[in-house]
């Protein structure tokens, strides 16, 4: 944004909001997962051996497990067919490094069933990085020209509503992530009880505040963005009844 709109009310509000509900979450998935990192889950199992596991009570076969560098780097890649989980989940045995790798292990049975929504989300990725690089660009061209002369008027008015199309796409993308992420979390919670991978009802609760708070960090994501949206339409309209 330029410095203009640092002062802009309506900017503050929605760009501040987005903040705090992003980083409220971010320090919740954190702190979860700290809080159940240092508690062993009964099984003995490491977030590697209960993502197979996992994989294997759902008749999911063919998916490779991986490590991968990084702190909650942990995803899913259908292209691959790969799961890549961060160390502290792929060695770890606690409720933390369990619930997250079954959570991801939830996205292979997702993609193994022919979920629909995991399938257009993967189907959005390009549109998604296009949207999320460009849109910007076309908005703030459009809003410096949308005060000059008329014929100025309509064309940043364009490209101003181009801009909120490339990033109602990442909006689009946020949503549809929604439903993924707590799909893959019903299933792991299932397939855990079912396979005795979770033993204790203490286990199970830990399991649920871990994937709880991580579901979070997706709620916060859609909402910051749509509030960004709201923010880009509201200023858009007010340049068109300018013009």
């Amino acid at each position: 944004m330029p410095f203009g709109f640092i002062f802009d009310p309506l900017y503050l509000v929605c760009t501040g909001l987005g903040l705090v509900l992003t980083l409220w979450a971010q320090w919740r998935v954190k702190s979860t997962f700290a809080r159940f990192q240092n508690q062993r889950v009964l099984s003995g199992m490491t977030g590697a051996q209960a993502a197979a596991a996992v994989c294997r009570a759902a008749g999911v076969s063919g998916v490779t497990i991986e490590e991968h560098p990084g702190m909650l780097s942990d995803h899913y890649d259908p292209r691959a067919k790969t799961l890549r989980l961060s160390p502290a989940v792929y060695r770890g045995s606690s409720i933390a490094s369990v619930a997250v790798a079954a959570h991801e292990a939830g996205h292979a049975i997702q993609d193994a069933r022919s979920y629909p929504a995991l399938g257009l989300r993967s189907k959005l990725v390009p549109l998604t990085n296009i949207g999320a690089r460009l849109y910007m660009l076309p908005f703030m061209i459009g809003f410096f020209l949308a005060s000059g002369s008329k014929a100025q008027g309509h064309l940043g008015v364009l490209l101003m509503q181009i801009g909120i199309v490339c990033f109602a796409a990442v909006v689009l993308f946020q949503l549809v992530t929604l439903p993924v992420e707590i799909d893959a979390s019903r299933r792991a919670r299932e397939v855990l009880a079912k396979a005795g991978i979770v033993r204790s009802e203490a286990e199970a609760k830990g399991v649920a505040s871990v994937l709880n708070a991580a579901a979070m960090t997706y709620v916060a994501s859609a909402l910051s963005g749509a509030l960004q949206l709201v923010f880009l339409i509201v200023r858009a309209q007010s340049a068109s009844r300018r013009e």
